[in-house]
């Protein structure tokens, strides 16, 4: 759909839906572009015919066509509204639809802040923020982990039916991925999947986990944690591979002494979850999930370096993440011999 027809046809949407009398959507821009949505940001004003009256400064998300994405826009939207009731900091979700627009999507409420990791990590502005992210990340991942895994907004979600070992469906998932798209050899991946295999965790829960945590996938003010941002990734699974992948070295932006997402210790991290949860946070079970987030990542970079190779996609910037697989591999002998572990 060409973007100018869009607000006409939400007016059209959201009347029906809410039996408003007049609705306004202005301000109507695009933001920010990606492999399974398109965002725009617009305010929205309702009118009813008692009188009453609102207005939702918003983002539109509205889903690329199917097969693109793990979750579709009302499967997201549901997930979304879970995670609201239990205290995550998200953006409220407002509205959901079909095919209004031809293709699906759902209004959320917009948040002011900062999403750029670089910026938070290293921006005077967000210095008192950085001293309290670390337990305001970790308070916010115990809320994502309360939330039963019965709840049916997250019976779409992967694992959600599964009754297997969590870790052994991790593992075989990842070392499959790896298996189908890597290039060429790298050792280096051959040998933390092995080692991950000799170090399983003794115990692991189930809960729901965000799969994609990190710096970069936050909004941040100068009061620190705003929202927690894009839940394409959500699965039923170990609660602590949240924590592993939120330490990984990617995502700490220039700051690789910060082992907490480039702006605390893991151990603060650790401890502010375990304070968060009662529930004791075993130093060889995250240290597992780091080297697992660090492969997982490794082996997310040739998949996007396979797609500009083989020609699926000539955007430039999936061959430069392909170049960061050293980077990845580089790390994950660090923390395999415990070496140089920030």
């Amino acid at each position: 759909m060409n973007a100018a027809e869009i607000p006409g046809r939400l007016e059209a949407f959201l009347k029906g839906e809410t039996g408003a009398k007049e609705v306004s959507v202005s301000g109507f821009r695009s933001m920010t572009g990606g492999a399974t949505r398109r965002a725009f940001a617009c305010d929205l004003d309702l009118e009813w015919m008692d009188g009453r009256q609102a207005r939702h400064e918003a983002v539109l998300l509205v889903f690329r066509p199917a097969g693109q994405q793990a979750l579709g826009a009302r499967e997201e939207f549901n997930l979304l509204r879970a995670v609201h009731r239990h205290g995550v900091p998200v953006p409220t979700p407002l509205f959901v639809g079909d095919d209004a627009l031809g293709r699906p999507f759902y209004l959320a409420t917009r948040i002011s802040g900062e999403s750029i990791g670089r910026r938070i990590v290293r921006d005077e502005a967000y210095a008192a923020a950085r001293t309290l992210l670390p337990t305001q990340l970790a308070r916010a991942l115990a809320a994502i982990h309360s939330v039963a895994v019965e709840d049916e907004a997250l019976a779409a979600l992967p694992g959600a039916a599964g009754k297997g070992d969590l870790v052994e469906a991790a593992l075989n998932g990842l070392a499959t991925l790896y298996r189908q798209t890597k290039v060429e050899e790298h050792p280096v991946f051959e040998l933390a999947l092995r080692w991950l295999e000799n170090h399983r965790p003794s115990t692991s829960r189930r809960a729901l986990v965000h799969g994609d945590f990190r710096i970069g996938n936050v909004m941040v003010d100068a009061s620190g944690l705003q929202a927690v941002l894009d839940w394409e990734l959500a699965h039923i699974g170990d609660p602590l591979e949240d924590l592993g992948w939120l330490c990984g070295r990617s995502w700490r932006f220039g700051r690789p002494e910060l082992s907490c997402g480039g702006v605390g210790s893991r151990e603060a991290l650790a401890a502010a979850y375990q304070e968060a949860t009662a529930t004791p946070v075993d130093p060889e079970a995250l240290r597992f999930w780091e080297i697992f987030g660090n492969l997982r990542w490794g082996v997310f970079t040739l998949v996007q370096l396979r797609a500009f190779i083989e020609g699926i996609s000539r955007d430039v910037e999936l061959a430069m993440i392909g170049r960061r697989t050293a980077e990845t591999e580089w790390e994950l002998l660090g923390l395999i011999e415990g070496k140089g572990i920030a």
